[in-house]
């Protein structure tokens, strides 16, 4: 049974092989090109622990770090769309399923063999590319600090495994409720896609108890934040940072008592303030304006060093996921008729 497996496999992992191996050959250049940087901005702070120019090195490779993570994460979705959902869906389609499943070879195992075959070598694929980016890019990741960015961690080291499993599985079960390939591989796409989104905005967030801090919002802090206010036009400051950690949830604007503050107060500050003639920044009076107000906000975060617990909570996350969505799949194969 695994030998036929493989059989009607070989050509999609022949393409998969292909593929990872012109993924390697870039990667390795990729890498070798990053180590050759970070040596020679070394060389320049004459063996000094703490290099400040290192800093140049996530700045210089910041856009191809993320266009990589970018290009490399829908690896597993797309392996669960062409290995995962015509796997069985195909069978159904041709009828082939009846000569299958009249034989010796019990569904549950021709299922399990099939699964296991595909499954594995989803996992094989997708752990050795993400291995292969996480070497080439480990020196970046190091001096950027920002491996919990939602593009960065779903790229690196062990969680995009357990996306894999869950890909393929995914698409196997699919495949097996729709019967028909091409309509399970888009369905599979736009389901992993939905995943991918809620996962790291909803669950991630809360996989550990959250630290918490209070931050003044001097004309500084703001000026170093992203935005200000959002389309609800609630007082709200965007993308601050709190060293070593990821950010995870900011408040609202609040006064000394912990008031929310006043929107008519945020408005006037936003769109004609004071002319103070601040130095310059992003938002010049308005910072100013709104410090005047002594105003804090309560911020959520996770520290860096939570960062493995964190791989390892979200690829269980996946597995388990996998594992029921495998259990519904033998179910649903077990009541199926002939």
């Amino acid at each position: 049974m695994i030998w036929l497996a493989w059989r009607q496999f070989r050509v999609p992992a022949l393409v998969g092989v292909v593929a990872l191996a012109l993924v390697a050959v870039y990667l390795l250049h990729l890498g070798l090109d990053v180590r050759d940087a970070e040596d020679g901005y070394r060389a320049q702070c004459a063996g000094r622990a703490d290099c400040p120019r290192l800093s140049q090195l996530a700045a210089d490779y910041e856009n191809t770090s993320l266009y990589l993570a970018a290009l490399l994460a829908p690896v597993p979705g797309l392996l669960g769309m062409f290995w995962g959902a015509p796997l069985v869906a195909r069978e159904l389609e041709t009828g082939t399923h009846r000569l299958a499943w009249n034989q010796s070879v019990t569904r549950r195992r021709w299922l399990a063999v099939k699964l296991a075959v595909v499954g594995l070598a989803g996992m094989a694929v997708t752990g050795a590319v993400a291995a292969l980016a996480t070497w080439a890019m480990g020196p970046v990741d190091q001096v950027a600090g920002n491996r919990f960015s939602t593009i960065l961690f779903g790229a690196r080291h062990v969680a995009p495994v357990a996306y894999a499993a869950l890909a393929v599985v995914l698409g196997t079960l699919v495949g097996l409720l729709v019967r028909r390939t091409v309509p399970a591989m888009a369905l599979t796409a736009l389901a992993f896609v939905v995943l991918q989104f809620l996962v790291p905005n909803l669950l991630r967030p809360h996989l550990l108890p959250a630290e918490h801090t209070t931050l003044p919002m001097t004309a500084q802090a703001i000026n170093q934040a992203r935005g200000l206010g959002s389309i609800t036009g609630a007082p709200v400051v965007r993308g601050l940072s709190v060293p070593d950690a990821w950010v995870t949830d900011v408040s609202e604007l609040r006064t000394r008592t912990g008031e929310p503050l006043d929107t008519t107060v945020f408005d006037a500050c936003f769109t004609d303030p004071p002319r103070t003639g601040a130095p310059e920044g992003p938002f010049g009076d308005t910072a100013v304006c709104l410090a005047d107000q002594d105003l804090h906000v309560d911020v959520a975060y996770q520290p860096n060093g939570r960062y493995w617990a964190f791989q390892w909570l979200e690829s269980g996350c996946y597995l388990l996921l996998a594992g029921l969505l495998t259990a519904v799949a033998f179910r649903r194969l077990r009541r199926r008729p002939s």
